[in-house]
């Protein structure tokens, strides 16, 4: 079974260069992603891999699932037969794991130029559903992530003189979308002043710190919902796909991979502590996203 995207763009062939990366060091955390692996849709991490390798940018990816990471790498290579790209597994609420991760890329390339901390993943609930359990998970996977690979990175880039830090957040960090995911939302507000915070303590070290702000966005968790079995994975599918977008369409990995790539490029030199909203312009419009 295939499911056509809903108004989404077609995966992209050609992509934007930046001259400047090519050569650089980036370490991507949920480089694989959640699919069936005949799937053409690509996760974020895997999409950002894409382009950053596209420009000559040598990729040290992570992720918890080894075989995901893995085949990102497959399709990398695929798709680039001069592309770098090394995978290891790494749980990101594991201190430990960070650590052997950013060391395991340090072994291999002496730097890290670039950091993108694109783990994330979200739970249904409101203040008084979720339990304090699933509360923690997710900030610990939402947030904390966040906060450990910058805690292992940052020594490196202030030595090297300089970097450049992209972390992932949400439309929900900004508004109600129509789903109670209470935990994602505040854990996703907290990244956006996190990242505003410590952009502006390491300016001056000329390390960068942006985040993309994503939408809607057609990705292959989403895609796995609209091909499952069960009927209320089907009915999140049909509520993120009835969209409201003002520019009547959903947005796609490459949308925030391009994000990512311009901001961790030097053509965003001088942009620091900010967040970047990809969003078809729903954030500002009256509906609620479905």
């Amino acid at each position: 079974m295939s499911l056509p995207k809903p108004a989404a763009n077609e995966t992209p062939t050609h992509f934007p260069t930046f001259p400047d990366l090519k050569g650089k060091v980036a370490l991507i955390t949920g480089i694989g992603q959640v699919g069936i692996p005949e799937s053409t849709t690509w996760g974020n991490g895997a999409a950002t891999a894409r382009i950053l390798s596209y420009n000559g940018v040598k990729i040290f990816g992570s992720d918890i699932n080894l075989s995901a990471a893995e085949y990102t790498r497959k399709r990398l290579l695929a798709d680039n037969a001069q592309a770098t790209c090394d995978v290891v597994t790494c749980d990101v609420t594991k201190q430990s794991d960070v650590d052997a991760f950013v060391q395991a890329a340090m072994d291999k390339h002496g730097r890290i130029d670039i950091l993108v901390n694109n783990v994330g993943t979200t739970r249904a609930g409101s203040p008084t559903s979720m339990s304090e359990q699933t509360w923690m998970q997710q900030i610990d996977i939402n947030l904390n992530s966040t906060y450990r690979c910058c805690h292992a990175v940052l020594p490196i880039m202030e030595k090297q003189g300089s970097g450049s830090i992209i972390n992932n957040a949400s439309i929900t960090a900004l508004r109600y979308i129509g789903k109670p995911q209470i935990a994602y939302a505040t854990a996703k507000a907290a990244v956006i002043r996190y990242t505003k915070s410590a952009g502006v303590m390491y300016a001056a070290q000329n390390i960068r710190f942006n985040c993309v702000v994503p939408g809607l966005m057609y990705t292959p968790l989403v895609e796995n919902f609209g091909m499952s079995e069960k009927e209320e994975e089907r009915e999140v599918f049909r509520k993120i796909t009835e969209h409201n977008v003002p520019m009547g369409k959903m947005g796609d990995s490459f949308d925030v991979a391009n994000a990512v790539v311009w901001l961790a490029s030097d053509a965003a030199r001088y942009v620091t502590s900010h967040a970047l909203v990809v969003d078809g312009g729903i954030t500002e419009s009256t509906g609620t996203g479905g």
